[in-house]
């Protein structure tokens, strides 16, 4: 290795000359992944990480290599059971990075015949979601977003919109009455943003329980009922795990996609000024995908792969960031180019990805319709990313346009009290908040 050849540590990485594994919780790294990923790439296709504080870990940081994993489930399971630094005690039980680690009955941590049932139940369910009913739901959640801060000439994108939005959408695909639906908005928003998070998941799973005995004895034209539905005849239990599975992953990354395909719009004329609104998400799932790392797994048996060992269960992750920068961009180039593994791929690849892109586009589509002047109200530079190993996630957008008065009132009260507008009464009263109640009320205006 020559002198130019030698990698060079991120500024701020602890690993500088150490040998110890590289950190991917600092604020450093979320500033600057791709300088970590690049200083990676001298240990091989796959580095030695730390998620947190004493959770080690190793990310493939190689295209080719991420296919061969995620394309074999044989050697690599995904059953966290497996995880032996957990079963013997070495993760501490309060770590940031084990409620997306650690094993729950659905079909992201199954394997075999198992995963099979899960997997077909969840898309199946999913393939019944009629994409006009879909499109009309983002149009009037896009709508009431909106006139919450179109009158003011600014807003943060991603806290009064990008987060917002997506938590609303699967709210009501999958049914979730006033009550229910505050604590899940509640529940997600702790667990993902870190505030108060072993509350946060003991909300959600209590309101998912309630909304999975609602559907049991009133099933109704959403995904829970649907789900409920199906031949795999899920438990209570299943469904619940199901219900936390796909209610989070539909809101975080659905989330951070939003956000960061405006960010790329807000910060790069070509985009916005030709309306390809298409070709910038496929450039954000290339160059910021929302879930930067993650897809778990855990070698079967001791084994060499891609050069390097790897003992029985492991934890290997996969950086599906690193992997695009490292591989597909120079080979397959970009636009309109879908090669990315921003979804993951084999046999556990995101199965509701083509509604994730309709609810993006949309969203996109409304707020630009909208605010057609809009722009970044701060230099682009001063933007910050959220810390975090699995999320490529902005901590804010404010942004700034021509004030526009809203085009329907915002939360009117109803002349009489429904038995969902009580409902939501009681959670207000019990400091549960009211966001989806006040859509509702909104909605029935």
């Amino acid at each position: 290795m020559t002198r130019e050849d030698t990698p060079v540590p991120p500024p701020g990485c602890p690993a500088h000359g150490s040998g110890e594994r590289i950190p991917m919780y600092t604020p450093e790294f979320a500033a600057d992944p791709q300088a970590y990923y690049a200083y990676m790439r001298h240990h091989g296709p796959m580095a030695p990480v730390e998620l947190a504080p004493g959770v080690e870990a190793t990310l493939v940081t190689d295209y080719a290599t991420a296919l061969d994993l995620l394309h074999n489930p044989g050697d690599f399971r995904k059953d966290a059971r497996r995880w032996r630094a957990f079963n013997e005690g070495m993760i501490s039980p309060d770590s940031p990075v084990l409620p997306l680690l650690v094993h729950r009955p659905n079909c992201m941590f199954s394997d075999g015949a198992e995963h099979l049932r899960l997997r077909q139940a969840v898309t199946e369910s999913f393939a019944q979601v009629d994409s006009r009913r879909l499109s009309e739901s983002v149009d009037r959640i896009a709508r009431y977003l909106l006139a919450q801060f179109s009158a003011r000439g600014s807003a943060d994108l991603l806290n009064d919109y990008a987060k917002q939005l997506p938590l609303f959408v699967f709210n009501e695909l999958f049914g979730c009455p006033a009550e229910i639906g505050d604590r899940v908005m509640f529940g997600i928003s702790g667990i993902f943003d870190g505030v108060n998070a072993e509350k946060a998941n003991e909300v959600l799973f209590q309101a998912v329980s309630e909304l999975v005995a609602l559907k049991r004895t009133r099933p109704d034209d959403d995904v829970t009922s649907w789900l409920m539905r199906h031949p795999a005849r899920l438990n209570d239990q299943e469904m619940a795990h199901h219900l936390v599975l796909l209610l989070g992953a539909g809101a975080e990354p659905l989330r951070n996609l939003i956000g960061n395909t405006l960010h790329l719009l807000l910060t790069n004329d070509r985009y916005a000024q030709s309306g390809l609104l298409e070709e910038a998400l496929d450039d954000t799932l290339w160059r910021n995908p929302p879930m930067s790392n993650y897809a778990p797994h855990y070698p079967a048996r001791d084994m060499e792969f891609a050069g390097q060992k790897l003992s029985a269960g492991d934890l290997v992750l996969v950086g599906f960031q690193a992997a695009n920068a490292a591989s597909a961009r120079s080979t397959t180039g970009q636009g309109s180019n879908r090669a990315h593994l921003a979804w993951s791929a084999g046999p556990h690849a995101c199965p509701s990805k083509e509604p994730a892109r309709l609810i993006t586009l949309a969203a996109i589509e409304h707020l630009f319709n909208e605010l057609p002047d809009i722009e970044l109200a701060v230099p682009e530079e001063s933007l910050t990313w959220r810390p975090g190993p699995f999320n490529r996630a902005l901590a804010g957008l404010p942004a700034r346009f021509t004030p526009v008065a809203p085009r329907h009132a915002v939360q009117p009260q109803p002349s009489q009290p429904s038995q969902s507008t009580a409902a939501a009464e009681a959670a207000r009263a019990k400091g549960r908040g009211g966001l989806w109640s006040s859509f509702l009320n909104w909605m029935r205006a």
